[in-house]
């Protein structure tokens, strides 16, 4: 009879929006490392608006970002290959285009955190990143969020009644309040074990090295 063995697991908070390209990437180099060490996590998704102003139509995304950081066009095609290439190396797809466009992403932390409760969040988180980075939907729609809850497992009628109720609104400002208050100003923001704040998608050398040093401190 083999004998089992038991992965030591980890508690990861990460906050993020869905909209910000080095979330996914983070989230990815932390997949691996976990994977690298043989450890697990318990994940848990906390809300952030990189653009909580930003109107329902949302804005294109090379002019928000002309805007926003004041990069020209050419630094910012630079900026969207070396995503593409880190993606690609990550497993993940970026799909970029000159269309690709900015939207608010209230409403779908407000069904990441419903999702939560449902033990769905992080399949849902995942499949809004997908939704976004590579088949380029608008994540701030009614229809593709519920389609994304369905694809998660979830039910697209209760989804529907999250969205249209708000129900879940008031608990997302006082998620992102609690965080802006302990200094959060940037995602992707992770804390291990309540002790370690990782800012930034840091590597997967990184990774590795605080979830080894998380591990021997609770060994």
């Amino acid at each position: 009879m083999t004998e089992q063995i038991t992965r030591p697991k980890v508690q990861i908070d990460i906050v993020s929006d869905v909209v910000c390209p080095w979330c996914i990437v983070g989230f990815k180099q932390l997949d691996q490392a976990l994977s690298d060490i043989g450890a697990q996590a318990n994940l848990l998704w906390h809300p952030f608006e990189l653009n909580p102003n930003m109107p329902a139509e949302g804005q294109n995304l090379g002019e928000h970002i002309r805007e926003k950081y004041g990069s020209s066009p050419e630094q910012s095609q630079q900026a969207r290959a070396q995503l593409t290439q880190l993606g690609s190396d990550l497993g993940f797809a970026f799909n970029f285009s000159d269309d690709s466009r900015i939207v608010n992403t209230f409403h779908a932390h407000q069904l990441l955190d419903w999702a939560a409760l449902q033990g769905r969040q992080h399949v849902l988180k995942l499949a809004l990143f997908s939704a976004y980075f590579t088949q380029e939907q608008d994540v701030s729609d009614s229809d593709v969020l519920i389609r994304c809850a369905v694809s998660a497992g979830l039910d697209g009628d209760a989804a529907q009644q999250v969205l249209s109720s708000g129900s879940h609104a008031a608990s997302v400002r006082e998620k992102q309040q609690f965080w802006t208050e302990r200094g959060i100003s940037g995602v992707p923001s992770m804390v291990f074990e309540g002790k370690f704040l990782i800012t930034g998608a840091q590597g997967v050398e990184t990774y590795t090295q605080v979830l080894q040093r998380v591990l021997e401190e609770s060994a």
